[in-house]
């Protein structure tokens, strides 16, 4: 298996390659969630510069739900417009689009929301109320509804944005999440939100319309075999195009012990998938010899973040460069600009994370 393979799902258009361009938070849209040029811009670039998929930031399905400023939404039929512009602007450079489907939960931003926090249990201390039963199912029915948006724009499919402890992943929140309405305390009970999300898509949309997950196996308050064995679930389930796992770092032995000296792509990459769904994964991926490692180690396909920020073409050139590695941060602004990168995502790098922009 190489990089430069085409891949097939089940659902949905082939990918040219094996690599994904990871959803990457950019502050690059409009107040209103309504695409910004900046955002279609640094997209358009990526799919010019050869990956098979290109997929969104994480877009948010409620309005109580953005993150960051500058978050495309899909909460409104306002925003399919900007959706239908990406679709077309993606497919004429030859990528298959996905737009990732995300509530922030407890991490949302009542600053730029206007509206109070909402989790599947309250942090009383920070202002974020539980959410009651009633705005659970509210909320399967919004992330059903903002995929069918994106079906009519014109994108070939979504992923549930269901890790790195936004609202989905805040569900399998072993320890604080006792909910007894049936959506907490046993594993059946926490992942169920998932279920019903995707049942509801699948229910909705039609039958070439492209569905993922992402989980994070890692650091977010339930143990890795339950990771393991959801991801197994998923993956066996029939209902997913791909699960996309996001490792931080692929290449690290698990937090827990008991499963080395399996790393954690190796760990899930192991993973028996049925009906032809893929796995994708995620995490210190910055060379082609990197990206071949992960397909060598059992994935079906690798996602590309840090280091298509830095190289737009990242893609084309880990196919065509064996060799290929990625620069490093920092860089300067002057640099990112060349890359497609516009000034309101500069500066989310240069004052979300160190050492990121030199100037």
């Amino acid at each position: 298996m190489r990089l430069a393979d085409p891949i097939t799902f089940p659902r949905g258009p082939a990918w040219r390659n094996r690599i994904a361009l990871a959803p990457l938070t950019n502050w690059q849209s409009n107040d209103d969630g309504t695409l910004g040029d900046d955002e279609l811009r640094f997209l358009e670039h990526r799919a010019r510069g050869g990956f098979g998929l290109v997929m969104t930031c994480a877009a948010a399905v409620q309005r109580n739900g953005i993150s960051f400023p500058g978050q495309l939404a899909t909460y409104s039929d306002d925003h399919v417009p900007g959706l239908a512009r990406l679709a077309e602007a993606l497919h004429e450079q030859g990528a298959v689009s996905a737009v990732q489907l995300q509530h922030a939960g407890s991490r949302s931003d009542p600053a730029i929301s206007g509206e109070q926090a909402v989790s599947p249990f309250p942090y009383p201390k920070r202002n974020v109320r539980e959410l009651s039963t009633a705005e659970v199912e509210q909320l399967v029915t919004d992330f059903v509804t903002a995929a069918v948006r994106c079906e009519q724009a014109g994108i070939d499919g979504v992923e549930l944005h269901g890790a790195h402890g936004y609202m989905l992943c805040q569900f399998l929140h072993a320890e604080q999440n006792n909910r007894d309405d049936g959506y907490g305390g046993s594993y059946r009970n926490r992942t169920r939100i998932y279920r019903e999300i995707i049942a509801g898509i699948r229910a909705a949309t039609g039958p070439d319309f492209q569905l993922g997950v992402r989980l994070s196996p890692e650091k977010y308050a339930y143990p890795t075999q339950e990771a393991i064995d959801f991801a197994e679930e998923l993956l066996g389930s029939g209902q997913l195009d791909y699960l996309d796992m996001s490792l931080w770092d692929s290449f690290k032995l698990p937090d827990d012990a008991q499963y080395h000296p399996l790393r954690l792509v190796d760990l899930f990459g192991r993973l028996h998938r049925s009906n032809g769904t893929r796995l994708g994964v995620a995490g210190h991926i910055f060379s082609a010899a990197d990206a071949q490692r992960c397909l060598d180690s059992g994935a079906d396909f690798v996602f590309f973040g840090r280091g298509a920020i830095l190289h737009h073409d990242i893609a084309r050139r880990a196919i065509a460069e064996p060799e290929f590695v990625s620069r490093a941060f920092p860089v300067t602004r002057e640099y990112l600009a060349t890359q497609a990168v516009g000034p309101a995502f500069q500066t989310y790098l240069a004052t979300g994370w160190k050492n990121y922009v030199a100037d």
